[in-house]
């Protein structure tokens, strides 16, 4: 059985529903992703423009590559990306690489800053280095995987996008996450998944402390199943027994006058 990497998760939190679709997708590994060897359109940002860049991606065709040399940490990169297109950062990006990225595969070789992969609806976004806060933030769907460590707020407000980070998280992450998955192989800070709705988090390392609603839960045979299939994915070999899952205790799902503050 495989899981449909990036997709909401059901309703009922305890529920896994396995699909033959992330089939590929656990299979894309490496720096080119897995993908064909076609020769890949080169940009230069120290001459071209994030402009021409961004434009030439949204006019590419499916299975289109392109390389960009000397990003130097300039914002909105490789944002708006919608088709099966190939895209490798090599160096640092700024602020929102990726941004609503649906369905091409894109690659930063360094650090990226503030909301990678923000709004991201399908496709895979890998950061070889950390990320800055709000790494994945609002994302609907595909699958992010950050191999270094990222900030606060990282999955805040999540709607069905994976993310597998590869060492520790800032506080307030996936504060009001409503859907998918996020996999932590470090540390997690303070405050992880306050205001929790139907989205699970697995952690390997410790927890600074859970927000408000987030409760430790029992890791069964089909959430060990559903992270392997992440992990895989991730390109990574942790051992999913040594995982703790998060979730919401759905205390706050209807109005308690206990639950409000006194004025």
């Amino acid at each position: 059985m495989t899981t449909t990497l990036g997709t909401p998760a059901t309703p009922a939190d305890d529920t896994i529903t396995f699909s033959p679709a992330a089939a590929a997708a656990a299979a894309v590994t490496g720096g080119t992703e897995g993908q064909g060897a076609s020769a890949a359109r080169e940009f230069d940002l120290e001459t071209d423009t994030v402009r021409d860049l961004n434009a030439a991606l949204h006019s590419a065709a499916d299975g289109e590559a392109f390389s960009v040399a000397n990003p130097l940490g300039k914002h909105a990169l490789a944002v708006g990306v919608n088709g099966d297109v190939r895209v490798d950062v090599h160096g640092h990006a700024g602020y929102y690489a990726a941004g609503m990225n649906q369905g091409g595969t894109i690659t930063v070789h360094g650090n990226a800053g503030t909301g990678v992969a923000e709004n991201m609806m399908s496709g895979r976004v890998h950061v070889t280095g950390d990320a800055s806060q709000s790494a994945g933030a609002t994302a609907h769907g595909g699958l992010l995987v950050i191999d270094g460590n990222a900030s606060a707020r990282c999955g805040i407000s999540m709607k069905g996008i994976d993310i597998v980070v590869g060492g520790n998280i800032g506080h307030m992450s996936a504060f009001m996450a409503q859907a998918g998955r996020l996999v932590v192989c470090g540390d997690a800070g303070a405050d992880l998944g306050d205001s929790i709705y139907e989205a699970r988090i697995y952690v390997l390392g410790s927890v600074a402390s859970l927000g408000s609603d987030c409760v430790a839960k029992e890791m069964r045979d089909e959430h060990r199943a559903e992270l392997a299939e992440l992990l895989a994915a991730a390109g990574r070999d942790d051992d999913p027994a040594d995982f703790t899952r998060y979730g919401s205790a759905r205390n706050l799902y209807h109005f308690d006058v206990d639950n409000s503050a006194a004025y």
